[in-house]
């Protein structure tokens, strides 16, 4: 499989975001986890936003304490019981791609936390990136972005954080 090829100058570009990517402090990930998914000490995946909450057109929305499930490894949280049913029905439908770490970071081969607030649906998957720099490379060239992230997430996923 070709892949279209970055520009010398978009590559340069990418690449001092993705730096400025990794300075950035760790906010939910649990050093040293080697984990696929990406969760706190605690076992909460997407810092206890609701996955549900991204699709049909909504935003980012931090779920409840008394309205979670647990599937794969991690306890999500839901603002809704309706969002609760609706992700236990399907809920790889609304899991994050790449465990939920950043999709730009993963395009580079890092395993990377995210901000919740990046979220984005593409192709009924949903994406999500490490703060707004990496949100602008991710909307700059989002399919070479996840071609690249998707070839890149066997090796990733095992990384440690």
């Amino acid at each position: 499989m070709s892949h279209p090829q970055l520009r010398p100058v978009d590559f340069a570009v990418s690449l001092l975001a993705l730096l400025l990517l990794l300075s950035a402090p760790l906010r939910a990930g649990v050093p040293g986890s080697t984990s696929p998914i990406n969760v706190d000490a605690q076992g909460l995946a997407l810092r206890g936003f609701d996955p549900v909450a991204y699709f049909g057109g909504g935003k980012p929305t931090r779920g409840m304490e008394k309205l979670s499930a647990s599937y794969g490894g991690a306890r999500y949280l839901f603002v809704s019981e309706s969002h609760r049913k609706r992700f236990l029905r399907n809920p790889k439908k609304y899991l994050p791609a790449y465990g939920g770490f950043c999709a730009v970071g993963t395009s580079f081969g890092e395993k990377v936390d995210v901000d919740p607030e990046t979220g984005k649906i593409v192709d009924g998957k949903l994406y999500l990136n490490n703060g707004p720099k990496a949100q602008e490379i991710f909307d700059h060239d989002t399919p070479n972005t996840i071609s690249r992230a998707n070839e890149n997430w066997p090796t990733v996923k095992d990384k440690v954080l």
